[in-house]
């Protein structure tokens, strides 16, 4: 039965800001003009254009040829891709209950038109025929890829199935896309129905001054005395590092781990009906698990590769990861702490030991990392490295008073890209850090559309008394996100879908992961980083223990992160359905590298949105294997110089600009001069 949207009475489409054409700079969205009513008309209107495009391409009687039909196809529902990346954007960035209940309501919608273009025989048909020719065409090779992976998205998308399980296929499709809706929703509502809420000045006495404005300010914008600490990552976190509350902390690192799982938000059902409903779909396209199907279109090509990868990585580290789990706990006794080691105590005596190992601590470097230099710091790396610029212009719409827009410049003065930097915590914001793009780059009627690119972040808040000023890890994030941002600005292919960051998951980590590595280089840091206070220059010395620290409980981090991947893994190669427990099937597969001791009632799954609800079911692994690319990458930038402009234009010309137009083993050969080596990685975390 087909899905239909009901429009309220009375809407006039002519007065839409979704629909008619932007007055803004670059064709920005008129994000202030646009209103929760908007979105219901301007998606029917959209997907209204989108049918009558594909009807005119599946109709013609004409041969089918690639301009016809692939080009036609790839420029296809344009105004429908428009109001999307508006409407998913801010519901990921600013949301409300009215924008999140038409999610749930018009994501089914969309699968239900997507499922209509690729079981639509009769454009099946068009498109295998172009496809048969394909050796003949004499096609560029963006061409070439744009038709083997229309041709792919066909036939991975129920094109060759029976009437009757294509049928299946969609209900199978459209009940996910609502369950991932769901799951998103939930996630978000666990995480803001939480607060820590402290009114003795005793219990907060031994927190940086930083943290504690943060937690006042917290308090005071929900109208309380005292301290707030939400679950927000740099609210939670900062307590953890710095309390010794145990009880406290406690209560906190078990509301975050376990966040989604029970409770009036609780997504364990929902895990559980995505994953057999994943399964199901697998099985109908004729694969033995979800990750059999996903990994078919990866760089890793499939399971066993997958699996005996993050066997390598694990089993080279486990042992070090125990044993900085056992420095930590020893050093802890050595302060007096006695007991077992437990997750909640782990960031505090980490923290304690960093500090006195290396002389160096989170209190000591954020007078440096004020947020505009920070900012500043990595637009001078860009513009180091590729000659680009950044302007600011408020002229260009935002959606929200923190968020600010930036043209970016090209080394030759001409215009790439706007850029957006949204960078502060709110309720109707999600947790973490992530590039998204209100538009990607193309080429249209011979003249290019330019990439309309959003960076978000949750940093820690100005207050009264201080900037935002930012931890060496956000400093990290925000050079990693920046990475992404490159991508989408630097694209320079032709297709819709097919350019920027429209690459394998496990290849379009490495353009984020390799910015990370200037984190630590000092002659970056010297060229940005002052005290935000006296404008004096980050010390040498300080620099120093910065990059000496810079392994410092690495195979640590490295193992949790390896444990995400299990865990996904564990999922989605599943062959039959599961009525485990959750919490039950995710201690079992992350069961090898779990180093802290487990807790009972943690979940990690129930608010793990990245594969549940953010494109990287059977990829998180991903993460891992764009570290060794970016590893080996970076070491031929130590080798010629961090700012080399060289080795900068070649990673430009051969990754960043080349979007999806090439295989990415290719792309990065070319390079490289060779395939990546995994012991590059091992390497730098100082594992040999």
């Amino acid at each position: 039965m087909a899905v239909t949207i009901s429009i309220a009475g009375g809407c006039d489409r002519s007065a839409n800001p979704l629909l008619t054409e932007s007055a803004a700079p670059y064709g920005a969205p008129m994000f202030p003009q646009i209103k929760n009513e908007d979105y219901e008309p301007a998606f029917e209107q959209a997907l209204q254009e989108a049918r009558e495009e594909i009807a005119d391409i599946a109709n013609r009687t004409d041969a089918p040829t690639f301009a016809n039909t692939i080009e036609a196809l790839a420029y296809s529902g344009e105004r429908l891709d428009w109001v999307s990346s508006i409407f998913f954007n801010l519901n990921e960035a600013h949301t409300n209950d009215t924008m999140q209940a038409l999610a749930e309501k018009i994501s089914p919608v969309l699968t239900e038109f997507s499922n209509d273009i690729t079981l639509n025989a009769a454009l099946f048909d068009r498109v295998r025929r172009v496809y048969a020719q394909r050796d003949s065409l004499q096609l560029t090779p963006e061409q070439s890829r744009l038709l083997e992976k229309t041709y792919k998205s066909f036939t991975r998308n129920g094109a060759a199935l029976s009437e009757e399980d294509k049928k299946r296929y969609r209900e199978l499709t459209a009940k996910l896309s609502q369950l991932t809706q769901q799951f998103s929703r939930n996630v978000l509502a666990a995480t803001n129905a939480y607060t820590l809420h402290i009114t003795d000045s005793a219990q907060v006495a031994e927190l940086p001054e930083f943290v504690r404005e943060g937690a006042a300010a917290e308090a005071k914008e929900r109208g309380l005395q005292g301290w707030v600490f939400t679950l927000q990552y740099p609210s939670m976190s900062s307590f953890l590092t710095y309390s010794s509350n145990r009880e406290l902390k406690e209560q906190l690192w078990r509301a975050y781990n376990s966040r989604a799982f029970g409770g009036e938000s609780d997504n364990s059902a929902i895990v559980e009906e995505i994953v057999n409903t994943r399964l199901a779909v697998a099985r109908l396209l004729g694969y033995n698990s979800y990750a059999d199907y996903v990994l078919e279109e990866r760089m890793a090509e499939n399971v066993p590769t997958v699996e005996s990868f993050l066997s390598e990585l694990l089993g080279r580290t486990v042992d070090a990861a125990r044993g900085d789990v056992r420095e930590v706990a020893d050093y802890a006794a050595t302060e007096g702490f006695s007991g077992e080691l437990m997750p909640w105590d782990f960031g505090y005596y980490s923290e304690k030991l960093k500090s006195e190992k290396y002389n160096i601590s989170d209190e000591q470097t954020k007078p440096y990392f004020r947020l505009e230099s920070v900012q500043q710091g990595i637009f001078t790396l860009a513009e180091k490295l590729y000659g680009i610029t950044f302007r600011e212009n408020d002229r260009i719409p935002v959606y929200h008073p923190d968020v600010k827009a930036y043209e970016v410049y090209d080394a030759d003065s001409s215009f790439l890209a706007v850029l957006y930097m949204d960078y502060f915590p709110r309720a109707s914001k999600r947790g973490g850090a992530w590039m998204t793009e209100f538009r990607s780059r193309s080429v249209r009627d011979g003249k290019p559309v330019y990439p309309l690119v959003s960076l978000v972040f949750n940093f820690t808040k100005p207050t009264e008394n201080s900037p935002s000023l930012l931890t060496f890890n956000e400093v990290t994030t925000m050079l990693h996100e920046f990475g992404h941002a490159l991508h989408g600005i630097f694209a320079d292919g032709t297709y819709p879908g097919m350019t920027g960051t429209s690459v394998y998951r496990d290849f379009v980590e490495l353009p984020s992961q390799i910015m990370e590595n200037w984190a630590t280089e000092k002659e970056f840091l010297d060229l940005w980083a002052e005290h935000y206070q006296t404008g004096e220059k980050i010390p040498a010395d300080l620099v120093q223990r910065i990059i000496d620290a810079r392994n410092y409980l690495a195979a640590y981090a490295h193992v949790r992160q390896v444990s995400f991947g299990l865990c996904d893994m564990g999922w989605h190669t599943l062959t039959e359905p599961t009525a485990e427990p959750v919490n039950q099937f995710e201690a079992q597969s992350m069961g090898a590298a779990q180093v802290l001791p487990y807790v009972d009632g943690q979940c990690t799954s129930t608010s793990f949105s990245h594969i549940f609800a953010g494109g990287y079911a059977a990829g998180y692994y991903g993460y891992k294997w764009a570290e060794v690319l970016e590893a080996d990458a970076f070491a031929l930038f130590k080798e010629r110089g961090i700012f080399n402009r060289e080795v900068a234009a070649s990673f430009r010309e051969n990754i960043l600009s080349k979007g999806n137009s090439e295989h990415p083993m290719t792309l990065y050969v070319r390079f490289r001069g060779h395939k990546p080596d995994v012991q590059a990685l091992f390497k730098k975390m100082g594992i040999e």
